[in-house]
């Protein structure tokens, strides 16, 4: 079974003139593994998934594989219904994932129960080892950590949570509680050094689009100094909706347009203002 730890990417879809940049995102995929992440996270939320079309899903996916140098693929497959999901991973599951991310069902605000039965339907449908992804700030839903407690015990193939609730009780509960084997990640880059002092396995980051090098090795020396330096740039990849900021951030660093895709709408001058400064203070 997979072992996903330390920094994974979650890998941002560029753009340009609305067309898929995938020229673009073989150099972002290279620039990753060159800087020593540990695994990749494509077709996520920083993918802007929900605005790719099933062509655009399984090319990005085969040229993540094609220049992941042998990382592990952490593919995300949610929706928020259980045959929506089964149709991703059907659409997706050819082409070398090595394990799904689905996250927690959006709008349709699901119970406790509704949950666990969801993720042990999804999980008992396929062979790969899935990650469940707790976002409540996206999908209006919180899983607790007795449904997830729940889930790590009984379903054998549900290898790790992404916790993005931004709760650390919930988050400590579930670390204290996980049997052998199972891994929390931390989906809120500025919690992540807190999250693996207790025992996390690592992130999956947002930032490290931008500093992979310095995620990496905050995550692999739980180095309070990286940390407290790399603060700044957590916090301001989400001074609009992720991923605004941080595609703003590739293009001042000359690595990509800054171009998302509607509903999201372009960064602010005061975002790429303030992006700007960040970078400009870690370059130093």
């Amino acid at each position: 079974m997979i072992k996903l730890k330390g920094c994974g990417t979650a890998l941002v879809t560029p753009f340009i003139d609305g067309e898929v940049d995938y020229e673009a995102y073989a150099s972002l995929v290279d620039r990753q593994v060159e800087a020593g992440v540990d695994f990749l996270v494509p077709l996520a939320t920083t993918a802007e998934t929900p605005t790719l079309t099933s062509e655009e899903k399984i090319a990005l996916l085969m040229l993540t594989y094609g220049h992941a140098g042998g990382l592990p693929l952490l593919v995300g497959c949610g929706s928020n219904s259980v045959q929506g999901t089964l149709d991703n991973m059907k659409l997706l599951e050819p082409y070398n994932v090595d394990a799904w991310l689905v996250v927690v069902p959006y709008y349709n605000k699901p119970t406790q129960e509704g949950m666990y039965l969801y993720f042990k339907t999804i999980a008992e449908l396929t062979d790969k080892p899935v990650v469940i992804y707790n976002v409540p700030g996206r999908t209006g839903a919180n899983m607790k950590a007795q449904t997830c407690l729940r889930l790590a015990r009984e379903v054998g193939n549900i290898i790790g949570i992404k916790e993005a609730s931004g709760n650390l009780d919930q988050v400590f509960e579930i670390l204290d509680g996980a049997p052998e084997g199972f891994s929390v990640l931390s989906g809120d880059d500025d919690l992540t050094l807190k999250m693996m002092k207790h025992g996390a396995a690592g992130v999956v980051s947002v930032a490290s689009n931008l500093v992979p090098e310095k995620v990496a090795e905050m995550t692999h020396s739980l180095s309070d100094e990286i940390d407290a330096r790399l603060q700044p740039l957590f916090r301001n990849c989400f001074a609009e909706s992720n991923p605004i900021p941080v595609k703003a951030g590739l293009e001042i660093l000359g690595l990509a347009t800054g171009e998302v895709r509607l509903p999201l709408s372009g960064a602010t001058p005061e975002t790429i203002a303030l992006m700007k400064e960040t970078l400009d203070e870690l370059a130093d």
